[in-house]
């Protein structure tokens, strides 16, 4: 089964409403008709916009995502430092009181 892409589904829908209004006294004995070919229009414009929608969020969360690594690398470097400092200075035996289990 071939698998359509966004672009082949919009191309192929904006073909069947020029097809659909080139032919509407054939097809409106089926109620395929203007204002089945209007609703049809209006879902691909529907589409459109909700794709546009879509990729601006994708971009967003890229950005949101890279944010988030670089505070995420600060605070383990941070945390890194605190361990180190903790380990020379704090009797192993409390280590657990910092959230640290390591045995050594």
């Amino acid at each position: 089964m071939r698998i359509r892409t966004y672009a082949q589904t919009i191309s192929d829908a904006e073909v069947m409403v020029k097809g659909i209004r080139d032919n509407q006294e054939v097809l409106s004995k089926r109620q395929i008709d203007a204002a089945f070919a209007d609703a049809l229009q209006q879902s691909i414009a529907d589409s459109v916009a909700l794709n546009s929608e879509q990729e601006s969020l994708k971009a967003k969360l890229k950005a949101k995502t890279e944010q988030l690594n670089t505070a995420l690398s600060a605070l383990e470097k941070k945390a890194a430092e605190a361990r180190k400092v903790i380990k020379l200075d704090i009797p192993q035996s409390s280590w657990r009181e910092f959230g640290i289990n390591d045995k050594r």
